[in-house]
């Protein structure tokens, strides 16, 4: 767009205006200018003085446009430095991922590399450290460096990096003997260093999930993890601890300052044992006593806008107030002291900054106040042009107006197909166009011109007889993807779970037990570790570590509601039942499953044709960029319907994932093959919200969407039914109704259910005999776990979507106490922004009591409302639908919001009682959350002063780590699965989950449905080794217990050589070089699963002898390894009940080694 910004700059006020930069005309003020022209008309003058431009905006929405705008018109991409959330109460813990978003921003700023800046006002105004420390703190590691690891670790804990056992979120780091993890807030994924004593000897990035390195990178930059950094107070913490214990002192003697002092003193105390205190933000100006705000990071030369001066005043004025009132509020509690009060500069220091600079004011109109004194004022004569918004029919008519009126025009579009169909329109129209698709020049007179590019609106520009036209702004076009990556294959269906001393786990021939630790113990001569496991009556089980396998974190019911799981005996007769019961149940789910499955197979449907260019185009009309799930699941579900066979496949994403979208592009495909499609949901409030997408999305095409629910009224029902039985409606979205006798369509293709569990039986009978013949897709909002659809693979056909949206904003959380005059001030402060409220009371008998409480907080005009499960589905439909349509301001409901809707305008969320939810319930209820261009503020809290139980406590921390580091992660996965697969499979088949455990009850499932399909089962015998050999993971190579125990029980379910390598080449990675007994652990693995095969059952050692129980009897095969000139006279059979064979060991020879040759004898000869 280099043509256009040089065609600008001759524009007369546009050339007076870089006039006025270069020599000294500023503030100047421009009146008449829009937002996409500020962008335009800004970057023309930054460009023709080549000097940085600097955006100011008055709120966030405008300055990620702005961003956009001068991404499309220069090409480059825009600093964006936005306001920061402060961490000033001591209880409180919050995320903190606007604050890295901000050093990003900041330290770009300091190294001076930025050419474009868009700020918002309030974001100059916050204090924050000096750019020569974020500089000086900012460590860039680099391939060969030498860079003592102790010393570097001293680093990140000085840069407000915190140290952990694995890295799993952003500012956190772990450092391993040699191998160094960290995880910046510039990164993607976290780096991993090794060290050659002090020199990096190797770099790559990893994969935080699966600890597996990605890809290998040259240099890495850590940049600090926060802003205040305590440690670079004078003289470090002890050094801060005495300036609070001198000012503490001062205090003392003025009156009512008792409090104020005790908490300096109580804080200072905790500088000089070298921790932290809480909600450090407090100290800011103790530690940076020199001022330091946003504004101080411009660019001595750069040229400064602001983008509608007013607005730009009014953030000033209306964050200096918010922050003097939140300042007042902790002052009068005693926690902040009046010194270090001081965290923002005032409006008039902010306007005395920018006074050094260059100055444009930019606005829509005149005025008489400009918050800085203009020199000289401009006008000019330019219109903005709503974007036609990927209609087409609405560009061509403006077209051929510009032509007539010799105009020379530039088309932007989204992509080159659309570009392409926009010229054969034109072409039908008889309007001549240039296709220019590197938009390598400008337009001539009369001409029309299409090129590629995405700003927010049009413009006319009369001086240069020239209008832009322009689809709109593309949310991320940047982010547009290639073909989706395949997903790796068959994962591990043993699950990721960190085992705690007092844990229950199951053992597969033994039962529920509880886990004590890890013992090790010498036996034989030679060091083991031992699991020791608690069972009923006091008995106890030591497992070896290489049998871990057979043991598996018992994950079900859980103890969470208080009632204590029932351990098995030892040597029982009631676990081998409750296996049994188990066993048949999924034996009738897979048998079940597979004769629907084959009824399916033989019934014929209808074909549907190959994508059209149409429906090409209606999905590049998407405003958003697509993730690789949602790709997939688009592929897989267009795979099905091309089939001659009618589909059945389930999609299961969590709420906001982008399901609906996936189903209209199914939706578009059927329509485009002239059949007609149906969406079916459980609610009212759910099929206006469908309906609404719906019409947004189809609006540019030929297709009649009607909505069939209880707010239709009867006249309007009945016409709805006559247009959709004689074919006129070509989508029909609707409740039950759609399930109502006189239901009938003209030629129905494809029908879509949307939460299919919330439909009673007689419906789904219904739905059974409308689906015979039809492609059916099923949506569900609990993410069914990959692992529970590996098991089922083959039975269900199942695309689901895990990954969250690109553009998703990070929600502001905070863990706190309770208290309601924070929570009123964060509920005020929505108000005031026009947004509302969710405020979650999980008590349907005090809900009301609350809501009045709430109502009292707030005053009379204040609208709250109440919404549980216990009301009827009217009553319940009616307060949604207030909340949908913005009559009511405060939700006070209970969990009932976690399947809910979607309402963009809702922003602030506080939850009761966060100690009582699970990590996965937090996560997809804060997923109800910042849905808009908004940020979003969660509140998680738990009661004052009350003592946690163990568990709760537990909870509690891990909710902390995962609000601070986003770590934790998968715990919340693994508790969604559970709710998955009780949803998925049904209540009857959750009980037997629940009584033999997840883990085992999906081994089984997976046995069940192999065996039903005629495929091979797994090993049928399982074999343990018991060896007089050292084969442990010593402490000094993986220090942390939890990591141990892991590996241990990766090792034990190693199959094959391939498994051994790949767990090897991951040990490698992360912790260095193995060690001898850990070699010794995967050989003992691999020969395990070599006797399994060969029939083996035990292999134990005493002394020199080596014992081989068999499980499977081959007397041929055993008498023709017996007579091996080999193992004359050192091996003996056994029969008997339990046939063994006994090897007597040479001296010297290797154990390992004769136990694999003699294993492998036998399996040679019992294939023969």
């Amino acid at each position: 767009m280099e043509h256009f910004l040089r065609q600008l700059q001759t524009i007369p006020e546009v050339s007076e205006l870089i006039r006025r930069v270069e020599e000294g005309g500023c503030p100047a003020a421009v009146t008449g200018l829009q937002p996409m022209q500020r962008a335009c008309v800004g970057a023309a003058v930054a460009r023709a003085v080549g000097r940085p431009a600097v955006f100011v905006c008055g709120d966030e929405r405008e300055a990620r446009i702005l961003a956009g705008d001068l991404r499309a018109v220069t090409g480059e991409e825009a600093v964006l430095l936005l306001g920061r959330e402060w961490r000033l109460r001591p209880g409180a813990v919050s995320s903190r991922e606007w604050e890295r978003s901000r050093l990003a921003a900041l330290y770009a700023l300091a190294r001076g590399t930025a050419p474009l800046t868009v700020a918002t006002a309030d974001a100059l105004l916050v204090r924050t450290l000096p750019p020569e420390l974020l500089k000086g703190l900012a460590v860039t590691l680099r391939m060969g460096d030498r860079v003592d690891p102790g010393t570097l670790s001293e680093r990140l804990l000085s840069a407000g990096y915190a140290r952990c056992g694995q890295v799993e979120g952003v500012g956190q780091f772990a450092l391993r003997g040699g191998i160094l993890d960290v995880f910046s807030p510039l990164m993607e994924q976290p780096v991993r260093c090794e060290f050659f004593d002090d020199e990096i000897d190797s770099m790559g990035a990893f994969d935080p999930i699966t600890q597996r390195r990605t890809k290998n990178v040259e240099e890495a930059l850590l940049l600090p993890a926060a802003e205040v950094l305590l440690h670079s107070a004078e003289g470090g913490l002890p050094g801060l601890g005495a300036a609070l214990d001198a000012l503490a002192e001062k205090l003392a003697k003025k009156p009512r300052m008792e409090q104020t002092a005790a908490r300096l003193r109580e804080d200072a105390e905790r500088l000089k044992n070298g921790a932290e205190p809480g909600g450090s933000d407090r100290y800011l100006a103790a530690v940076y006593p020199e001022v330091t705000a946003g504004v101080h990071y411009l660019r001595p030369d750069s040229v400064v806008f602001l983008c509608e001066s007013g607005r730009v005043d009014e953030r000033v004025k209306g964050a200096l107030l918010q922050t003097r009132q939140d300042v007042e509020a902790l002052l009068e509690a005693g926690i902040m002291a009046g010194e270090y009060s001081r965290l923002c500069i005032s409006a008039e220091e902010l306007y005395a900054a920018l006074e050094d600079f260059p100055v444009v004011l930019e606005d829509s109109l005149p005025t008489s106040r400009y918050p800085l004194r203009p020199k000289g004022l401009l006008s000019m004569n330019v219109r903005q042009l709503s974007s036609y918004g990927g209609s087409l029919e609405a560009a061509v008519s403006d077209l051929e107006h510009y032509r007539d009126g010799g105009t020379a025009v530039l088309v932007l579009c989204a992509g080159e197909s659309r570009a392409k169909n926009l010229q054969r329109l034109l072409e039908e129209r008889g309007i001549p166009s240039v296709l220019d698709l590197k938009n390598t020049a400008a337009p001539l007179a009369g001409e029309v011109r299409i090129g590629i590019g995405a700003l927010s609106a049009g413009g006319e520009w009369p001086q240069l007889h020239l209008a832009v036209l322009t689809e709109g702004q593309l949310t991320a076009p940047s982010q547009r993807r290639a073909k989706p990556k395949k997903s790796s294959g068959r994962q591990r269906l043993q699950s990721y779970t960190d085992l705690s001393p007092g844990d229950l786990v199951v053992h597969v021939h033994h039962g529920v037990g509880r886990f004590a630790g890890i013992q090790r113990m010498p036996v034989d001569g030679v060091e083991k570790d031992y699991i020791k496991i608690d069972y009923a009556g006091g008995d106890c089980l030591y497992v070896p570590a290489t049998q871990l396998d057979m043991v598996s974190k018992y994950i079900g019911g859980g103890e969470e509601d208080g009632r204590p799981q029932k351990l098995n005996k030892l040597g029982g007769t009631e676990w081998t039942k409750q296996k049994a019961r188990a066993k048949r149940a999924v034996r009738d789910l897979a048998k079940g499953l597979t004769q629907l499955y084959a009824e399916r197979q033989r019934r014929p449907g209808f074909a549907f044709s190959p994508d059209s260019v149409w429906q090409r185009e209606f999905e590049e009309a998407f405003p958003y960029a697509e993730t690789d799930d949602q790709l997939r699941a688009v592929e897989e579900i267009k795979r099905d319907m091309e089939r001659p066979r009618p589909m059945d496949r389930l999609l299961c994403g969590d709420v906001g994932y982008g399901k609906t979208e996936v189903a209209l592009r199914a939706v578009m495909k059927c329509i485009l093959d002239g059949k007609q499609a149906a969406i079916l949901v459980p609610t009212t409030v759910l099929a206006q919200q469908h309906y609404a997408t719906a019409r947004g999305r189809f609006k540019d095409f030929p297709v009649t969407v009607e909505v069939l629910s209880r707010f239709t009224a009867p006249g309007e029902a009945r016409r709805i039914l006559q247009e959709v039985r004689a074919g006129g409606v070509d989508l029909l979205i609707g409740t039950h109704k759609l399930l109502q006798k006189g239901m009938a369509f003209k030629d129905l293709g494809l029908l879509i259910i949307d939460e299919e569990q919330r439909f009673g039986v007689t419906h789904k009978e219904r739905l059974k005999e409308l689906s015979r013949q039809v492609d059916v897709l099923t949506l569900s909002a609990t993410p069914i776990p990959r692992t529970l659809n590996m098991a089922l693979s083959g039975l269900r056909d199942m695309s689901s979507i895990e990954e969250p949206p690109a553009d998703r904003q990070p929600v502001q959380t905070y863990v706190l106490e309770h208290d309601w005059a924070v929570l009123e001030d964060a509920m005020r402060r929505e108000l005031s922004r026009g947004g509302q409220i969710y405020y979650l009371h999980n008590r349907v008998e005090s809900i009301d009591l609350t809501a009045s409480r709430i109502q009292k907080l707030l005053g009379e005009e204040t609208r709250v409302v109440t919404g549980h499960g216990r009301m009827g589905e009217q009553e319940l439909s009616a307060v949604m639908q207030a909340m949908v349509d913005g009559e009511a301001d405060v939700l006070v409901c209970t969990t009932i919001i976690e399947t809910g809707i979607d309402i963009p305008n809702v922003n602030t969320l506080i939850i009761e009682d966060a100690d009582r939810m699970g990590l996965a319930q937090l996560h997809q209820i804060r997923g109800r959350i910042g849905r808009s261009a908004r940020r979003a503020y969660a509140y998680m809290t738990f009661r004052r002063g009350k003592v946690l139980q163990e568990a709760a406590a537990k909870r509690l921390s891990a909710i902390r780590e995962y609000v601070e580091f986003g770590s934790g992660f998968k715990i919340a996965m693994r508790d969604l699965e559970i709710r998955g697969a009780g949803n998925l499979l049904g209540p009857e088949q959750s009980g037997y989950l629940m009584s033999v455990g997840y883990d085992l009850y999906l081994k089984l499932l997976e046995e069940a449905v192999l065996e039903e399909r005629g495929e091979e089962r797994q090993i049928e015998t399982e074999c343990s080794a018991d060896l007089t050999v050292s084969a442990n993971i010593p402490e000094r190579y993986v220090p942390s217990p939890e990591q141990r125990m892991d590996l241990y029980r990766r090792i034990a379910a190693i199959r094959t050589n391939d498994d051994a390598s790949d767990l090897l080449d991951e040990m490698l990675d992360r912790y260095g070089e193995a060690p001898k007994s850990v070699l010794a652990l995967l050989d003992v693995a691999l020969l395990r699963a070599a006797a399994a095969k060969a029939g083996v059952s035990d292999i134990s050692q005493k002394g020199n002898t080596l014992k081989l129980q068999l499980g499977v009897f081959h007397p041929e095969a055993l008498v023709k390894v017996c007579g091996q000139a080999k193992y004359r006279r050192r091996l003996v059979l056994a029969a008997g009940e339990s046939p063994a064979l006994s090897l007597s060991l040479r001296p010297g020879e290797d154990v390992l080694e004769a136990a694999m040759e003699l294993v492998e004898e036998l399996r040679l000869q019992g294939e023969v």
